[in-house]
Protein backbone atom coordinates (compact mmCIF):
# COMPACT_ATOMS: atom_id res chain seq x y z
CA UNK A 1 0.00 0.00 0.00
CA UNK A 2 1.20 3.55 -0.79
CA UNK A 3 0.57 6.22 1.44
CA UNK A 4 1.41 9.96 0.28
CA UNK A 5 1.19 12.31 2.75
CA UNK A 6 0.92 16.24 1.79
CA UNK A 7 0.84 17.39 5.70
CA UNK A 8 4.57 18.56 7.36
CA UNK A 9 6.02 15.34 8.79
CA UNK A 10 5.25 15.10 12.28
CA UNK A 11 8.14 13.27 13.17
CA UNK A 12 7.39 11.78 16.59
CA UNK A 13 3.88 10.67 15.43
CA UNK A 14 5.60 9.19 12.03
CA UNK A 15 8.13 7.25 14.12
CA UNK A 16 5.47 6.34 16.96
CA UNK A 17 3.47 4.38 13.73
CA UNK A 18 6.54 2.51 12.33
CA UNK A 19 7.83 1.68 15.38
CA UNK A 20 4.51 0.16 15.88
CA UNK A 21 3.60 -1.23 12.95
CA UNK A 22 7.08 -2.94 11.82
CA UNK A 23 8.63 -3.62 15.77
CA UNK A 24 11.10 -1.46 15.44
CA UNK A 25 12.52 0.51 18.66
CA UNK A 26 11.35 3.92 18.43
CA UNK A 27 14.92 5.59 18.73
CA UNK A 28 15.71 3.35 15.98
CA UNK A 29 13.08 4.82 14.12
CA UNK A 30 13.52 8.02 14.79
CA UNK A 31 17.20 8.15 14.02
CA UNK A 32 16.66 6.87 10.51
CA UNK A 33 13.55 9.38 9.68
CA UNK A 34 15.88 12.46 10.06
CA UNK A 35 18.70 11.48 8.50
CA UNK A 36 17.98 8.56 6.04
CA UNK A 37 19.07 5.14 5.93
CA UNK A 38 18.54 1.26 7.19
CA UNK A 39 17.77 -0.44 10.46
CA UNK A 40 18.61 -4.14 9.92
CA UNK A 41 16.64 -6.37 11.81
CA UNK A 42 18.54 -8.10 14.73
CA UNK A 43 19.56 -11.89 14.00
CA UNK A 44 18.81 -14.89 15.91
CA UNK A 45 21.46 -16.17 16.77
CA UNK A 46 23.57 -16.50 13.38
CA UNK A 47 19.98 -16.76 11.35
CA UNK A 48 18.79 -13.65 9.80
CA UNK A 49 15.09 -13.46 10.15
CA UNK A 50 13.92 -10.23 9.05
CA UNK A 51 14.59 -8.39 6.42
CA UNK A 52 15.34 -4.25 6.92
CA UNK A 53 13.63 -1.10 6.89
CA UNK A 54 14.60 1.55 5.08
CA UNK A 55 14.49 5.26 4.64
CA UNK A 56 15.36 7.65 1.47
CA UNK A 57 16.19 11.09 2.21
CA UNK A 58 16.31 13.71 -1.11
CA UNK A 59 19.25 15.88 0.39
CA UNK A 60 17.86 18.60 -2.13
CA UNK A 61 15.00 18.71 -0.06
CA UNK A 62 13.11 18.51 -3.33
CA UNK A 63 11.78 14.69 -3.69
CA UNK A 64 9.45 13.46 -0.99
CA UNK A 65 10.65 11.29 1.83
CA UNK A 66 10.76 7.29 1.23
CA UNK A 67 10.52 4.73 4.00
CA UNK A 68 9.83 0.92 2.79
CA UNK A 69 10.73 -2.46 4.62
CA UNK A 70 12.22 -5.59 3.01
CA UNK A 71 11.56 -8.76 3.26
CA UNK A 72 14.08 -11.69 3.59
CA UNK A 73 13.75 -12.37 0.49
CA UNK A 74 14.64 -8.68 -0.72
CA UNK A 75 17.44 -8.51 1.76
CA UNK A 76 19.32 -11.57 0.12
CA UNK A 77 18.70 -9.92 -2.89
CA UNK A 78 20.10 -6.83 -1.92
CA UNK A 79 23.38 -8.51 -0.31
CA UNK A 80 23.56 -10.51 -3.08
CA UNK A 81 24.00 -6.66 -5.55
CA UNK A 82 26.03 -5.38 -2.90
CA UNK A 83 28.42 -7.97 -3.01
CA UNK A 84 28.89 -8.48 -6.75
CA UNK A 85 28.99 -4.60 -7.83
CA UNK A 86 30.61 -2.94 -5.36
CA UNK A 87 27.91 -0.98 -4.27
CA UNK A 88 26.47 0.32 -0.86
CA UNK A 89 23.91 -1.54 1.07
CA UNK A 90 21.65 1.29 0.84
CA UNK A 91 21.98 1.92 -2.58
CA UNK A 92 21.36 -1.94 -3.67
CA UNK A 93 18.31 -2.22 -1.16
CA UNK A 94 17.23 1.11 -3.12
CA UNK A 95 17.29 -0.88 -6.55
CA UNK A 96 16.06 -4.02 -5.10
CA UNK A 97 13.24 -2.20 -3.89
CA UNK A 98 11.96 -0.37 -6.66
CA UNK A 99 13.05 -2.38 -9.54
CA UNK A 100 9.95 -4.94 -7.71
CA UNK A 101 7.12 -2.07 -7.80
CA UNK A 102 4.61 -2.64 -10.36
CA UNK A 103 5.07 -0.75 -13.38
CA UNK A 104 3.04 1.26 -13.30
CA UNK A 105 3.68 2.90 -9.78
CA UNK A 106 7.90 3.06 -10.86
CA UNK A 107 6.20 5.46 -13.85
CA UNK A 108 4.11 7.53 -10.94
CA UNK A 109 7.11 7.99 -8.70
CA UNK A 110 9.19 9.90 -11.59
CA UNK A 111 6.03 12.43 -11.23
CA UNK A 112 5.38 15.21 -9.04
CA UNK A 113 2.53 13.99 -6.60
CA UNK A 114 2.31 10.54 -8.30
CA UNK A 115 0.92 12.39 -11.14
CA UNK A 116 -1.86 13.15 -9.01
CA UNK A 117 -3.41 16.64 -10.10
CA UNK A 118 -4.25 17.13 -5.72
CA UNK A 119 -6.26 20.67 -6.40
CA UNK A 120 -9.06 17.81 -7.52
CA UNK A 121 -8.81 15.68 -4.16
CA UNK A 122 -10.87 15.94 -1.46
CA UNK A 123 -10.27 17.93 1.25
CA UNK A 124 -10.65 15.77 3.59
CA UNK A 125 -7.78 13.43 2.10
CA UNK A 126 -5.19 16.09 1.23
CA UNK A 127 -3.98 19.53 3.04
CA UNK A 128 -3.55 20.94 -0.60
CA UNK A 129 0.46 21.08 -0.56
CA UNK A 130 2.49 18.76 -2.49
CA UNK A 131 3.35 15.13 -0.77
CA UNK A 132 5.76 15.43 1.60
CA UNK A 133 6.62 11.70 2.06
CA UNK A 134 5.29 8.37 1.18
CA UNK A 135 5.20 5.62 2.65
CA UNK A 136 5.23 1.90 1.47
CA UNK A 137 3.72 0.36 3.71
CA UNK A 138 3.35 -3.85 4.65
CA UNK A 139 -0.61 -5.18 4.88
CA UNK A 140 1.33 -6.13 7.98
CA UNK A 141 1.32 -2.68 10.27
CA UNK A 142 -1.45 -2.65 12.46
CA UNK A 143 -2.51 0.09 11.22
CA UNK A 144 -3.43 -1.35 8.17
CA UNK A 145 -6.84 -2.95 7.94
CA UNK A 146 -7.61 -5.49 5.54
CA UNK A 147 -10.90 -7.43 4.66
CA UNK A 148 -10.61 -11.37 4.69
CA UNK A 149 -13.85 -12.93 2.90
CA UNK A 150 -15.05 -15.92 4.74
CA UNK A 151 -16.69 -19.03 4.01
CA UNK A 152 -19.87 -17.36 4.61
CA UNK A 153 -19.71 -14.13 3.30
CA UNK A 154 -18.89 -12.27 5.80
CA UNK A 155 -16.05 -9.83 5.18
CA UNK A 156 -13.85 -9.93 8.81
CA UNK A 157 -11.80 -7.21 9.16
CA UNK A 158 -8.56 -7.45 10.92
CA UNK A 159 -5.21 -5.06 11.32
CA UNK A 160 -1.63 -6.27 11.42
CA UNK A 161 -0.20 -9.96 11.38
CA UNK A 162 -0.47 -11.25 15.09
CA UNK A 163 -4.78 -9.86 14.33
CA UNK A 164 -4.57 -11.79 11.48
CA UNK A 165 -3.09 -15.09 12.77
CA UNK A 166 -5.42 -15.31 16.03
CA UNK A 167 -8.46 -14.85 13.96
CA UNK A 168 -7.22 -17.72 11.82
CA UNK A 169 -5.55 -19.77 14.40
CA UNK A 170 -2.23 -19.86 12.12
CA UNK A 171 1.41 -18.61 13.50
CA UNK A 172 2.51 -15.00 12.40
CA UNK A 173 5.20 -16.16 10.27
CA UNK A 174 2.68 -18.06 8.31
CA UNK A 175 0.51 -14.87 7.97
CA UNK A 176 3.75 -13.15 6.75
CA UNK A 177 4.35 -15.67 4.41
CA UNK A 178 0.75 -15.87 3.00
CA UNK A 179 0.65 -11.74 2.71
CA UNK A 180 4.19 -11.53 1.37
CA UNK A 181 4.20 -14.15 -1.47
CA UNK A 182 0.30 -15.48 -1.69
CA UNK A 183 -0.92 -18.42 -2.69
CA UNK A 184 -2.90 -21.11 -0.34
CA UNK A 185 -2.38 -22.27 3.52
CA UNK A 186 -4.50 -25.34 4.83
CA UNK A 187 -5.74 -25.06 7.81
CA UNK A 188 -6.58 -27.12 11.17
CA UNK A 189 -10.39 -27.31 10.18
CA UNK A 190 -9.65 -28.48 6.83
CA UNK A 191 -10.51 -25.64 5.20
CA UNK A 192 -7.82 -23.23 3.72
CA UNK A 193 -6.88 -19.44 3.29
CA UNK A 194 -5.82 -17.62 0.01
CA UNK A 195 -4.35 -15.20 -1.08
CA UNK A 196 -3.57 -13.58 -4.28
CA UNK A 197 -1.19 -10.79 -4.75
CA UNK A 198 -3.18 -8.40 -7.19
CA UNK A 199 -0.93 -4.86 -8.12
CA UNK A 200 1.41 -5.61 -5.50
CA UNK A 201 -1.28 -6.16 -2.82
CA UNK A 202 -2.66 -9.46 -1.29
CA UNK A 203 -6.57 -10.20 -1.48
CA UNK A 204 -7.22 -13.09 1.04
CA UNK A 205 -10.61 -15.36 1.37
CA UNK A 206 -10.90 -18.46 3.90
CA UNK A 207 -12.72 -21.94 2.30
CA UNK A 208 -14.69 -24.05 4.34
CA UNK A 209 -13.26 -27.66 4.17
CA UNK A 210 -16.72 -28.67 1.39
CA UNK A 211 -14.97 -26.03 -0.40
CA UNK A 212 -11.58 -26.69 0.10
CA UNK A 213 -12.19 -30.13 -0.77
CA UNK A 214 -14.24 -29.38 -3.91
CA UNK A 215 -11.02 -27.50 -5.24
CA UNK A 216 -8.44 -30.31 -4.84
CA UNK A 217 -11.15 -31.94 -6.72
CA UNK A 218 -11.22 -29.77 -9.46
CA UNK A 219 -7.32 -29.03 -9.32
CA UNK A 220 -7.30 -33.22 -9.91
CA UNK A 221 -9.46 -33.39 -12.55
CA UNK A 222 -8.78 -30.07 -14.73
CA UNK A 223 -4.66 -30.53 -13.53
CA UNK A 224 -5.12 -26.99 -11.59
CA UNK A 225 -2.87 -25.01 -9.67
CA UNK A 226 -4.81 -25.49 -6.07
CA UNK A 227 -5.14 -21.08 -6.26
CA UNK A 228 -6.79 -21.25 -9.36
CA UNK A 229 -9.11 -24.31 -8.54
CA UNK A 230 -10.47 -22.07 -5.15
CA UNK A 231 -10.97 -19.08 -7.42
CA UNK A 232 -13.23 -21.29 -9.37
CA UNK A 233 -14.88 -22.57 -6.83
CA UNK A 234 -15.36 -18.95 -5.44
CA UNK A 235 -16.27 -17.91 -8.74
CA UNK A 236 -18.95 -20.65 -8.56
CA UNK A 237 -20.40 -20.07 -5.37
CA UNK A 238 -22.82 -16.66 -5.15
CA UNK A 239 -22.41 -15.93 -2.11
CA UNK A 240 -18.68 -16.01 -1.97
CA UNK A 241 -18.82 -13.64 -5.52
CA UNK A 242 -20.91 -11.42 -3.47
CA UNK A 243 -18.47 -10.57 -0.43
CA UNK A 244 -15.30 -10.53 -3.28
CA UNK A 245 -17.31 -7.65 -4.87
CA UNK A 246 -17.67 -5.81 -1.96
CA UNK A 247 -14.06 -6.43 -0.71
CA UNK A 248 -13.06 -4.95 -3.75
CA UNK A 249 -15.35 -2.13 -3.92
CA UNK A 250 -14.43 -1.40 -0.51
CA UNK A 251 -10.60 -0.82 -1.42
CA UNK A 252 -11.23 0.68 -4.69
Amino acid sequence: MVCGMTEPEDLVMHAQVLSESYDIPLEAVTEVLQDGGVYLYPHEGTLVTKGAFVCRVDPTGKEPKHTWVMDLEQYAAAERMRQSYGVTLEEAMERVFYRGLPQELQDRLRQKNLGIDLSKVDSGNSSGGDIQFIDFRKDWSPHFKRKCVMPDGRLIETSGLHDFAELHGISVEETRTLFDHGGTLALKDGGALACQIINGQPSVARFNSRQFGKAKTLAKEKELHLLDALSEVAYQDPVLMRALRRAESSSS
